[in-house]
């Protein structure tokens, strides 16, 4: 009778929540023993759980409850009370906090190798925030805090975050979205995140409120290589972007002394490279001619010596048949022309 009247009773039991990120909380017993009719306070953003002798008696929602065999219909079949017989009780109480808890962090510790259509095999970063809170204490006691005396969102951080980048890597996979549609639509990407993953929460007895990916990143190198090619596809013709850059640079050389005048000429050069450049261009993209071979000079003939013999009597016979001189005269010549050749 003595130690019966030294147990301690509680009365009321409750949870204050007085630190953030706790999932559960187990109320301390020790050797205590509850009050039959005492009263239990659940707070609207709480439920709690009683677990008689390892086996889970009852769930109770936001309220005040007052602890009787009529409230404890699954305790008393347990434990075979009788009604009449009004006693106190003993029995494990955890506390569940159906907060959203937000903020969780998610990100890929390692690139995730995924196949683009546009690149190829593409290993790919990402990272956001997401939110859950408890919907099934019951289900959340036996498959994941179980008798501990407090369970944190940090300790089940690392199991959802697995799971968050395991069904974000097999959701990107299958997908067959290019890299730079993924990018621009970040927002219908996380909601298909978002829908396989609900699955996954519920088994814990979770719900995922919310899921949000706020970047998607390449390796450098290939991200050079995308930066390369939006830059020339910016400059598009080359004839725009050259006015561009004229208009651009005028207001700019106006503000210093003889800007525009060093401006007019490297505009002339600079249009006279382009124009060489697109000359060269348009005779690198025609078809090769063939040239026509030029018409093959004639051999020229040789010509006789002006100073020769023969020449000097052609000469004497065209002045005779003239009439320029007297047959006197070119047989006179022309015996001198033959003496001097004969010696």
């Amino acid at each position: 009778m003595m130690s019966f009247i030294k147990k301690q009773f509680i009365d009321i039991l409750e949870w204050q929540e007085d630190e953030d990120g706790v999932l559960a909380w187990r109320y301390p017993m020790q050797d205590n023993e509850i009050q039959y009719g005492g009263s239990l306070t659940v707070r609207e953003s709480q439920m709690a759980v009683f677990v008689n002798e390892g086996k889970i008696a009852d769930v109770f929602s936001p309220g005040m409850h007052k602890l009787t065999t009529q409230t404890l219909p699954v305790l008393t079949y347990l434990k075979n009370w009788d009604k009449l017989f009004e006693s106190p009780f003993k029995s494990d109480v955890y506390f569940y906090s159906t907060r959203v808890q937000l903020g969780r962090k998610w990100g890929t510790a390692q690139p995730v190798t995924i196949r683009d259509s546009d690149f190829g095999m593409v290993r790919l970063r990402a990272f956001g925030i997401y939110s859950y809170r408890i919907v099934d204490p019951k289900l959340f006691y036996t498959e994941v805090s179980g008798t501990r005396e407090i369970y944190t969102c940090d300790d089940l951080e690392q199991q959802l975050r697995n799971q968050v980048i395991a069904t974000m890597t097999t959701t990107l996979g299958g997908s067959g979205v290019p890299f730079l549609d993924m990018a621009g639509n970040q927002g219908l990407m996380a909601d298909k995140i978002r829908e396989a993953l609900e699955p996954a929460f519920q088994r814990f007895g979770l719900a995922l409120d919310s899921f949000a990916v706020e970047n998607i990143s390449l390796p450098e190198e290939l991200q050079k290589a995308i930066d390369k090619r939006i830059s020339m596809g910016m400059a598009g013709d080359l004839n725009q972007y050259t006015r561009y850059q004229t208009a651009e640079s005028i207001p700019l050389a106006a503000q210093n002394e003889g800007g525009l005048a060093s401006l007019g000429a490297g505009l002339a050069a600079g249009a006279g490279v382009g124009q060489l450049m697109g000359q060269a261009m348009q005779q690198s993209l025609q078809p090769a001619q063939a040239t026509p071979a030029a018409p093959a000079a004639p051999a020229p003939q040789a010509a006789p010596a002006a100073d020769g013999p023969q020449a000097k009597l052609a000469q004497l016979k065209g002045l005779l048949d003239q009439g320029l001189i007297t047959q006197a005269d070119y047989d006179a010549a022309k015996a001198d022309v033959l003496k001097k050749l004969v010696g």
